[in-house]
């Protein structure tokens, strides 16, 4: 997606023009992949623009900085309140932030200096991820001749800047496949997740879902609609799936930050018995627009109003 600028970024403590946010061509990170970031959405809502989940994001940001051995220098409340007032700034009343941190210009090598994060926050206007048709009919997955990183290769569980070269080689044979989206798939041959969501199948109205040893990261709309679903009155399960689970879904659903839920149409051309939005994904998809847009005062806490 072409992004749109806005007013000002936040980088470092400081509110500058978006064009003005820039860092020198020689900054490790950009040489060498060692850097952490969230996305995260603001919906609109009665009460004005409201952020989902902020301090979990933020947490995360924290705990991917950890395991790259980074240390934010800006506590999690304190990004908080920089993204709040980053929001309240642009005057978007949706949109996208994304925190990342990354090592500063000043030492060049593979083993960075590590004790020079920088932290930047930025926010745009952002739609569909994955495009109406698919929000609409559902996505068409392919699984990808590209293995998910394993956990002794590169960490699957921290949000890192350099492991998405491997979500990115995935995704870009999907779409020059003529497919949607990716489905990658561990070592073991067991489902990891897509290009940059999670997965869920849908069997007899029991949810599963692929646990975190099978190289996914841990995301926070899955978290989100397993508690949803569950509230609801589903079975939901973290257990390994195979490619061949999915093809004999009832349905299947994607989750993510950027594609929040869209239902899956086919998986390697084999098509989800309900053939797109199925009603176990319906419910759960409107369900999650009731929380995110502040209409189900239950979830009330998961909100953060700029």
């Amino acid at each position: 997606m072409k992004l749109t600028p806005t007013e000002t970024i936040w980088m470092d403590g400081e509110f500058i023009p978006w064009d003005q946010a820039q860092i020198h061509v020689l900054t490790p990170s950009l040489h060498y992949g060692w850097g952490v970031y969230e996305g995260i959405r603001a919906y609109p809502t009665a009460d004005g623009p409201a952020v989902f989940r902020l301090r979990e994001h933020l947490q995360r940001l924290h705990d991917s900085a950890r395991v790259y051995l980074m240390d934010p220098g800006w506590s999690v409340d304190e990004l908080a309140e920089a993204s709040l007032e980053l929001l309240r700034r642009t005057g978007l009343e949706s949109g996208y932030l994304r925190p990342i941190a990354y090592l500063g210009y000043g030492a060049m090598g593979v083993a960075p200096q590590l004790d020079n994060a920088r932290v930047v926050i930025a926010t745009w206007p952002w739609g569909s991820y994955l495009g109406e048709k698919a929000e609409r009919e559902g996505c068409r997955l392919v699984v990808s001749s590209w293995q998910r990183n394993g956990i002794h290769s590169v960490p699957p569980l921290a949000k890192a800047t350099g492991a998405y070269v491997n979500s990115a080689l995935a995704k870009v044979e999907a779409v020059r496949s003529g497919y949607d989206d990716a489905l990658m798939l561990t070592p073991a041959g067991h489902v990891a997740e897509a290009s940059a969501a999670n997965i869920f199948a849908v069997r007899d109205r029991m949810l599963i879902t692929p646990p975190v040893s099978d190289n996914i990261l841990p995301g926070i709309t899955r978290d989100t609609v397993m508690t949803l679903a569950r509230d609801l009155g589903y079975e939901v399960n973290e257990q390994s799936l195979t490619r061949s689970e999915l093809y004999v879904a009832d349905e299947a659903f994607l989750t993510g930050t950027a594609a929040e839920i869209v239902p899956v149409a086919s998986v390697d051309d084999r098509a989800v018995a309900a053939g797109g939005c199925g009603p176990v994904t319906k419910q759960l998809r409107e369900a999650f627009q009731g929380v995110v847009h502040g209409r189900n005062p239950d979830y009330r806490g998961w909100l953060d109003y700029a």
